[in-house]
């Protein structure tokens, strides 16, 4: 019966992705609870800067995902979001291709600004040249 049931959801699992596949973007309309596109640039630099510190962290795998996940949901509480709005909205911005690589550029951008900025502070602290920021992205 086990057997029976994966099968079954497996199925309908893929005949739903494939149907949300084959729909064009403006089939999909907005969930009620879309984060904005500037709220949602910043939360997802926090995420990458999140999952970055908790790379560095040295951590065993399991304690890594255990505090990664814990400060997700520090975060989303912070952004006044949860993640089912945050995965709907990523999903919604995901389909709608140009929205996303503008969304992803904002926090490149952004990221780099901060490390170059990150950098200078370092720089003036240790009295060696800034290092110069890098073009902006057309």
């Amino acid at each position: 019966m086990k057997k029976f049931s994966f099968r079954v959801t497996m199925w309908v699992g893929a005949l739903a992705l494939l149907v949300t596949a084959c729909q064009k973007a403006d089939d999909i309309a907005p969930p009620r609870q879309l984060i904005p596109r500037d709220k949602m640039v910043s939360l997802l630099m926090e995420l990458h800067t999140l999952e970055a510190r908790t790379d560095a962290a040295g951590l065993p795998i399991d304690s890594a995902r255990a505090l990664f996940h814990e400060a997700q949901k520090n975060l989303y509480w912070r952004y006044e979001v949860n993640d089912s709005s945050f995965r709907q909205s990523y999903r919604y911005y995901a389909v709608h291709d140009k929205d996303l690589d503008e969304i992803y550029a904002q926090v490149v951008d952004s990221l780099a600004l901060r490390e170059v900025q990150l950098q200078a502070a370092n720089a003036a602290s240790a009295g060696t040249p800034a290092p110069t920021p890098p073009p902006p992205r057309n």
